[in-house]
């Protein structure tokens, strides 16, 4: 099952993508505000009852795409999570050294934009560069979870651009200053339920700008899994339904190319992974 967040004029709801059509449940089930508080509900598991006596309202064409989860209390973001993609930061110069542990840092909610929706080009920087990752949301609370119990944990799959200002990422040891512009965290277009997604470790994901492909590998690659990362995480914080984690992105970035390719107004970059779809944003100037 697909489900996302829209808006219809000013009001936002969630529901179940039908076709070419949503579900609005958000009015049908107004009890649940939000796709967070329908994750997080005992009704979720029944969803395909739910979402099966319901009528397709608005077509897709006809709504603004939100972020999948809007306001998540944590987006958890995994660094070089991929080994070709550390071994090309080191290539570049940058001194990092891979550890027992997955460095993460923590993206805030006002940074994320939807589907279809503009990336901004902050005013302060042209350094900005692309990173399309794959994102699991969290659907059953949880603190120490174990490895082997993580998938019951996951409500689904979606797709996230980590969206960088590199130059404003390298002012400090510290990267989260780069990674938390307004406007530079796409995140849609939809939630897929893990019973449609199957193994999610081994699924193809593809990143173009302008149609040409820069970034190609699968889930397989990734140097700490989601069960490692989730095991991780909960340690730390308190995992809640609508916590969201980007498990990190395969090498080619713009920024280690040579010249390197920095994104401009007007360009158009897809994020693809299989058995999700297809994120796209177009970028503006602020």
């Amino acid at each position: 099952m697909k489900l996302l967040s829209f808006s219809e004029g000013r009001r936002e709801s969630w529901g179940a993508v039908i076709g070419d059509a949503v579900l609005d449940l958000g009015k049908a089930l107004p009890h649940y505000p939000t796709l967070a508080d329908f994750i997080a509900s005992d009704d979720f598991a029944r969803r395909n009852e739910i979402v099966g006596a319901g009528r397709p309202g608005p077509g897709l064409s006809d709504i603004k795409f939100l972020p999948i989860i809007p306001r998540p209390e944590k987006i958890v973001c995994a660094v070089r999570n991929y080994l070709d993609h550390h071994n090309e930061a080191v290539a570049f110069g940058m001194k990092r050294e891979l550890t027992g542990y997955p460095p993460i840092f923590l993206r805030v909610w006002r940074s994320q934009v939807g589907h279809d929706e503009p990336i901004i080009r902050p005013k302060v920087s042209d350094n900005l560069d692309w990173e399309g990752e794959l994102a699991v949301v969290i659907g059953k609370a949880g603190r120490h979870i174990s490895q082997s119990d993580a998938w019951a944990h996951v409500a689904g799959y979606s797709i996230y651009n980590d969206v960088s200002v590199r130059d404003w990422q390298r002012h400090a040891q510290q990267i989260a200053s780069g990674k938390n512009f307004v406007g530079t965290g796409p995140f849609g277009p939809w939630l897929v339920t893990p019973d449609e997604i199957g193994d999610p470790t081994k699924l193809k994901i593809e990143t173009r700008v302008n149609g040409t492909v820069m970034q190609v590998s699968d889930t397989s690659m990734l140097i700490f899994p989601i069960p490692r990362l989730i095991e991780y995480c909960s340690t730390i914080f308190d995992l809640v339904p609508g916590d969201v984690i980007a498990t990190g992105t395969p090498a080619g970035v713009g920024f280690t190319r040579k010249p390197p390719i920095f994104l401009k107004p007007d360009d158009v970059v897809e994020v693809e992974v299989e058995k999700i779809g297809v994120l796209r944003n177009r970028v503006v100037d602020e």
